[in-house]
């Protein structure tokens, strides 16, 4: 079974994000969900964002970076949207990644200086209409994953919102959510 390190993303660790890692416990696999925004969630991504920008990106990153450092290497790195970043962060600059799950988002890999590790596998999951992942360039920057690692796929759902994903907020798309759910479950499944 796989050990995944979760981050979540700008509305908080909602109860979505707590319900989509007890998903994965229940198959079997360990899910650490560091909490970076010290207990609080906001009602729109907007909001959180701003919460991010006044605490400080780098003291919210560095209390997920107090997590990572208490865990061993071997690790999946995934994330929801904001969540993304310090998990592709990981994946491409923290030795002995295991896999890289990233869901509703995706950045250039030269953000991080370094080419996608090889062997490392990765799937990257969002919608087609979406106005931050299709319409800010992260669809742009998953297809030149894909394109760059033989080990990277990407999934495209229809539809419009950005976190679908999560059950505890009003963008959820139960059928998306469910396809993601299952392709996710069966890449853990096969990490070694």
């Amino acid at each position: 079974m796989a050990e995944v390190l979760l981050f979540h993303h700008a509305q908080g660790l909602t109860s979505g994000v707590r319900d989509f890692a007890d998903t994965l416990r229940a198959a079997g696999h360990t899910v650490h969900v560091p909490d970076l925004f010290d207990g609080r969630t906001f009602e729109d991504i907007e909001s959180g964002l701003a919460y991010a920008d006044e605490v400080g990106f780098p003291i919210v990153l560095g209390r997920g970076q107090a997590v990572v450092d208490t865990l061993p290497d071997g690790l999946v790195y995934a994330g929801f949207s904001l969540g993304v970043l310090p998990a592709q962060m990981l994946a491409q600059t923290r030795p002995g990644a295991k896999g890289a799950l990233f869901f509703h988002s995706c950045v250039p890999t030269s953000e991080f200086d370094s080419p996608w590790p090889a062997g490392v596998p990765v799937q990257i999951h969002g919608m087609d209409a979406d106005p931050f992942f299709a319409g800010e360039g992260d669809i742009d920057a998953a297809r030149a994953l894909v394109k760059e690692s033989p080990d990277a796929e990407l999934f495209v759902y229809p539809g419009e919102e950005h976190l679908f994903a999560d059950n505890s907020l009003p963008s959820y798309d139960p059928a998306a959510a469910q396809l993601l759910t299952e392709r996710t479950l069966a890449f853990l499944s096969s990490i070694r």
